[in-house]
């Protein structure tokens, strides 16, 4: 996919993420300090902020096409002071912002998930982005249930002696990344060859909250992992994976939450970008990932990705685990 030939839906995506990155850059800065590390409000006004940028963006370039976002503008009315907030965010990039606009651009992200729609996850990564480490703004393009494109924007992330960087992937078309700043060329991704268990890297989060860390830490001893894992919040791990600096990441269900679905703008984005840098991403009996279902991934259990070249043979173990 030469600069020259990245369809129209790609280029509007990759656009957009330096917007978003303007956006939780500045509330990082003007938000979070040491004192308040506990408040969970400057990643609420970056969501927010950021889903009604996005959405406004697609309402203006494809008015046909749904979005699927976290976020709705309900609790914001609720709180004039965080709408204010949010709505000096956006006006930062769209000066003719007002506080009702920002409340509809937010709720367009309340579409529905059938036909053609974007997926958006504003801050993935809550406790990354206050500890101002690794967090991810991700948005897919998804159409009669099959994701077309996904990007990763990982401000904070660094890679290939570059910092702040994302990754874009498209259907058939390969994965690649570049800066944000587009000084480098955009270069292809590509999973790493290691087909050696105990040599695999495997990317968990620095919160247990979503998985089962006992069965990962029991994989990982009936697997011979003899490497450190790589710990890192937000969908940044399927950056990693895709770009060959990891060769695992695994989502278990908690025992306590074992009916538990995953969300689909929690997997559609890095999904797309590693499987075209080569990856294989299933559930974790080993099935195909349903994105038909809504805003969940109902008939899928856990998710478990690897750079594909023993899949299978890392999954059994798994199921021994």
């Amino acid at each position: 996919m030469h600069a020259t030939l990245i369809p129209d839906e790609l280029q509007f995506a990759i656009n957009l993420m330096t917007g978003c990155a303007t956006i939780t850059r500045n509330v990082q800065q003007k938000h979070i300090n040491a004192q308040d590390k506990a408040d969970h409000s400057p990643v609420t006004i970056a969501d927010y902020a950021v889903q009604a940028y996005v959405a406004q963006a697609i309402l203006q370039k494809y008015p046909g096409d749904a979005m699927v976002g976290e976020e709705a503008s309900s609790l914001l009315k609720q709180d004039e002071n965080l709408l204010n907030e949010v709505t000096e965010q956006v006006k930062a990039l769209l000066p003719e912002s007002n506080p009702d606009f920002v409340s509809s651009w937010i709720d367009h992200g309340q579409g529905q998930p059938k036909g053609r729609y974007w997926v958006l996850d504003p801050v993935d990564g809550t406790k990354g982005f206050l500890r101002r480490m690794q967090y991810a703004t991700a948005l897919a393009l998804v159409e009669d249930g099959k994701v077309i494109l996904g990007v990763l924007g990982c401000p904070n992330l660094s890679f290939a002696g570059q910092t702040g960087v994302m990754a874009y992937a498209y259907h058939g078309q390969g994965a690649w990344w570049q800066t944000y700043n587009s000084q480098t060329e955009a270069q292809p991704m590509r999973v790493s060859e290691i087909k050696d268990l105990s040599q695999f890297r495997i990317l968990r989060s620095f919160e247990d909250s979503h998985t089962d860390s006992t069965r990962i830490d029991s994989f990982t001893r009936q697997a011979g992992v003899t490497v450190d894992p790589v710990r890192m919040d937000s969908q940044a791990k399927s950056f990693l994976l895709a770009g060959g600096q990891a060769e695992l990441s695994m989502r278990l269900l908690a025992p306590e939450r074992a009916d538990y679905r995953e969300f689909i703008w929690d997997q559609a984005p890095g999904y797309r970008v590693v499987l075209e840098a080569g990856g294989t991403i299933t559930d974790t009996d080993g099935k195909q990932l349903d994105f038909s279902t809504g805003r969940r991934l109902i008939n899928n259990r856990g998710i478990f990705a690897t750079n594909g070249w023993i899949h299978e043979e890392a999954l059994s173990v798994l199921q021994q685990s």
